[in-house]
């Protein structure tokens, strides 16, 4: 019996292949907040000037959209979850570390 050559039956990902692009968008945010922190830390041993502030607005952007998915599993969202507590506690760390030395996190 032949299957319908409708494009319709393509557009719309399975539930396989979603959840696929989100595991990989976890990776990828947990990725970039290991970046991150070593931009943070190569800042504050004098390397760098500028602390990498819009790393960091981009970094919370993508953690907003992530966590506004409402498609992901239980383990994907406890994963984010994660992610987000490290996030925060680097944060906070790093909000720390600059008023020791004087500067002021915008």
């Amino acid at each position: 019996m032949a299957t319908p050559r409708n494009n319709l039956y393509r557009q719309t990902p399975s539930r396989l292949e979603e959840a696929a692009a989100i595991d990989k968008q976890l990776g990828k945010l947990e990725d970039d907040i290991r970046r991150l922190k070593i931009e943070f830390d190569i800042y504050f041993n004098g390397s760098v000037k500028r602390p990498p502030l819009e790393a960091r607005a981009r970094l919370e952007a993508q953690i907003k959209r992530m966590s506004d998915n409402r498609t992901m599993s239980y383990s994907q969202r406890y994963q984010l979850n994660a992610l987000i507590a490290r996030f925060t506690s680097y944060r906070e760390l790093w909000r720390r570390t600059l008023r020791t030395r004087g500067e002021e996190l915008v």
